[in-house]
């Protein structure tokens, strides 16, 4: 009788016990490596210890940069013989005070959204809060000329009399800001028997479990800091002038038990909550990919970079979706092709940090596009948060640690640890970072 040949089948206990299937036994791939990238950029900028769970901050804004006020309903006209003064209504100043402080002051005068230059008058005296005198210096026309609602006095300079006193000072207030840290808990847990066993994958259930609640403790943190709320708000003034929610007392919601929640305010949602959408100090942009020029780009960058860093960068946190839109850009077959440019976009590089980035380059500075995983989906694919390193910071009420085996009652059969962190983002200067939304 001829020898029967063994085969490699596939059944029995030849199949289910002794083949080995498995490439690299001990090795797991994951689909994420670096989860936050934002948290890892703003901690290693600048980490604060801060003395409280609520904390405040100052902040200020140069008077000098824009100082103005607005004419109000007023007929008169300016009378260009540089002898008659005009009395005119006013209001709507901004970084100035009318009172006697506004002697001598210089002012272009401009038609509402700085249309045109109308002419260059002296504030010769102060009557009330609304009403100034002053002498005409030049009108456009050469002759007199009428003001209307909303003309835009602009101050350029002052100018004193010979052997006058000093003029009459003035001064502003620092601003306060604040935001809350929150606490962070994941947890993990094995039971004694597992933690014990030899395992194919990964040699420990508790090793991976460590590194697997690892990072979702990172990007449960990197949402916080970029979508979070804080009953209590940031102390700014919401869009559309209303401030009567924000509140500084050490407030949140309660828990099921009646226990104080803290939140911290992210920075995304900060700047849909408080950005301006327009004007000189505009925070949020909009781009509609099949008409956005490059006129609107350089317009954009240039509010982006008005406030510039030493090193002429800033770092542009962005969805798959945004990123996409700038390699588009920058290819010959792109959404280019609609108004005829392109942009300068790097090669994808590695920081130093552990995360990837491209370089886009703009007419007024170098924008470092980072892919961040916590802007995903439909909801935040499609923008780029920038920021300003100088006026962010990652605060921390109490150090982050690992605390292992922290339930043992009764001999549990088991080991419980868990990530602990308490912490927040402190935002300051909101109108210094930039949310863009692309469709």
């Amino acid at each position: 009788m001829a020898a029967t040949e063994k085969l490699l089948k596939a059944s029995g206990v030849l199949y289910t016990d002794r083949r080995n299937f498995y490439v690299d036994p001990q090795v797991v791939k994951e689909l994420w490596t670096d989860v936050a990238p934002f948290t890892t950029v703003v901690s290693n900028r600048e980490q604060r210890k801060v003395p409280d769970p609520i904390f405040k901050m100052f902040e200020h804004r140069n008077p000098w940069h824009k100082q103005y006020f607005l004419c109000n309903s007023d007929t008169d006209n300016l009378d260009s013989d540089n002898v008659t003064n005009t009395t005119i209504t006013v209001d709507g100043n901004v970084n100035c005070n009318i009172d006697d402080s506004l002697v001598g002051a210089i002012c272009e005068v401009w038609t509402t959204s700085y249309g045109s230059k109308k002419a260059i008058v002296r504030v010769d005296s102060v009557t009330s809060s609304t009403v100034i005198v002053v002498n005409t210096l030049w009108t456009s026309s050469g002759s007199d000329i009428a003001l209307v609602d909303n003309d835009i006095f602009e101050i350029i300079g002052n100018a004193q009399g010979e052997g006058t006193a000093s003029p009459e000072a003035w001064a502003d207030e620092l601003s306060v800001v604040w935001n809350s840290c929150q606490i962070f808990k994941t947890p993990l847990q094995v039971t004694g028997t597992l933690l014990a066993a030899s395992l194919r994958g990964e040699s420990s259930e508790l090793a991976r479990l460590r590194a697997q609640k690892n990072q979702e403790h990172k990007m449960q943190k990197e949402k916080a800091f970029l979508f979070g709320h804080r009953v209590g708000g940031t102390g700014l003034e919401l869009q559309g002038g209303d401030s009567s929610s924000e509140s500084f007392a050490d407030g949140g919601v309660a828990d099921a038990d009646g226990n104080l929640v803290r939140t911290c305010y992210g920075i995304l949602k900060a700047i849909e909550d408080y950005g301006d959408s327009s004007g000189d100090d505009q925070s949020i942009f909009s781009i509609t990919e099949a008409s956005y020029s490059y006129g609107d780009f350089v317009d954009d960058m240039e509010k982006v970079f008005q406030y510039v860093p030493e090193s002429g960068v800033k770092r542009a946190f962005c969805g798959a979706g945004a990123l996409s839109y700038w390699s588009k850009m920058a290819g010959s077959s792109g959404m280019a092709g609609n108004s005829g440019w392109t942009v300068n976009l790097s090669d994808m590089k590695r920081d130093s940090l552990g995360f990837n980035y491209k370089m886009l380059e703009t007419p007024h500075g170098v924008l470092q596009l980072i892919p961040t995983p916590a802007l995903r989906g439909t909801s935040y694919g499609k923008k780029m948060l920038v920021v300003s390193d100088e006026n962010l910071f990652h605060a921390q009420y109490r150090s982050p640690m690992y605390q292992t085996n922290i339930k043992t009652d009764n001999a549990l059969d088991a080991v419980k640890d868990q990530y602990f962190s308490d912490e927040g983002v402190g935002i300051q200067l909101i109108e210094s970072h930039k949310l863009f939304s692309i469709s």
